[in-house]
Formats: C-alpha cells, structure tokens, sequence
C-alpha cells in the first residue's frame, strides 16, 4: 500500500486521541469510537494495525523523556518497535540530536510519520531490522511494550546487553510483560512507574501500571 493510500485509510480508521500518559502528543490511534476497534481480523484494511494502539510500554519510555530531557537532549535516538511513533516524536519535541523511528512494519513507520506530522514534528524512518546491530550511529535506543515473547525477549535482551558494553543507554517500557522477568529485571535500574489512565487499561488486559527502565552495564 502507497503513502497516499495508507493515508487516507489510516485517517478513515483511527481518531486523535489525547487521553494517554502522554496529552502533550495528539496521536491518531484506533479507539472504542472507531468501527476498527470491533471489527474481526479478516476485515481489517491492514494486517494487524497494532501501531493503530499506544501500548503502556511505549506511553511509560514516551513520558520520561518527556520529563526527562537531559536523557536525550543532543543525542542521537533509535526508537525500535516504534508503533505509533511516539517515542520518537517526544525524543524530538526534547531536542534529540537525530531521531529514527524504527519498525519492520512499514505501515508503523507510515502512521508514525503522519503522527510526527501532526504534533509538528519531523523525525526520520526505518523499516531495518536492527536486532543484533551495532547501532554505531545511535546514542539511545528505546524499547517500548517488546518483551511480550519470551523467546524474542532472550534474543532482544542479549542485544540489549551487548549495546550497555559499547556505552548505549537503552530505555525499556513495560507494564510487566511475561518476557521482562525476574532475573531479567535484577540486571536494570528502575526509573518510573506511572498508574495508567482507564482507558488503556481497559485495553490492556487490566494493567494498572507501567515502568521505564534503564538497562544497567554488564
């Protein structure tokens, strides 16, 4: 599907919203107002629109940055996963030096360009797989709602690591995924916890809270 067309579709099925962690970003997500909402998979205009979502990982990393402007003022940052983009825009709207905002998906990377556009914003896209990358050209690397696997969030984590080593700050947002377990979560240093507002908690299976973490060096 081209820009154009995506674009008309992706207006057509999603609404602004701006009840989330984040109000200061006006994000076109797909919300109960929208018939995609209830819709079943096989009548969706996109294979599985989950950057049509705001996941509690992405608003919790997008809220400290928000917050927290000397994380990432003039430094380079690649949002993986991006989704709806939001992470990138608020590392822009804080006077990142560089952002990327990363999704193998090109449909994320389209609707978090047109979010970018909406809050004013202007960041760069990547549909690369960056997973096991050096990431030479990034300072910060944001990891929002992505340890939902156990078996990705091994490999996800391993790469993680190896980023700490070569001196990356790596961001993580969660609202308690399987994937971030115990042992996992000894090796990183909580930063924030936010309640959630209803309306993603209804989304989410009941969560009620989400965390950023930092992911401390080996």
């Amino acid at each position: 599907m081209l820009m154009k067309e995506f674009t008309r579709q992706f207006l057509q099925h999603t609404a602004p919203s701006r009840r989330h962690l984040t109000p200061e970003l006006m994000l076109r997500l797909v919300t109960p107002a929208c018939p995609l909402w209830a819709a079943r998979a096989e009548d969706f205009p996109f294979p599985d629109p989950f950057w049509g979502f705001y996941w509690p990982g992405g608003q919790a990393t997008a809220r400290y940055i928000l917050d927290n402007m000397e994380m990432i003022r003039d430094r380079r940052v690649l949002d993986v996963g991006c989704g709806c983009g939001a992470g990138a825009i608020a590392a822009a709207m804080r006077n990142a030096q560089r952002v990327i905002a990363n999704d193998i998906d090109p449909y994320a990377v389209m609707a978090a360009k047109i979010n970018a556009e909406f809050n004013k914003i202007k960041v760069e896209t990547d549909t690369n797989n960056f997973v096991g990358s050096s990431c030479n050209d990034f300072d910060v690397i944001l990891i929002g709602d992505m340890f939902y696997d156990e078996e990705f969030a091994s490999l996800l984590f391993e790469w993680l690591h190896k980023l700490t080593a070569d001196n990356k700050l790596v961001l993580i947002g969660d609202p308690g995924r399987h994937g971030l377990t115990a042992s996992r979560r000894s090796q990183m240093t909580l930063l924030a916890n936010y309640e959630l507002p209803k309306e993603t908690r209804d989304e989410n299976n009941g969560f009620t809270h989400t965390t950023v973490w930092r992911l401390n060096k080996l």
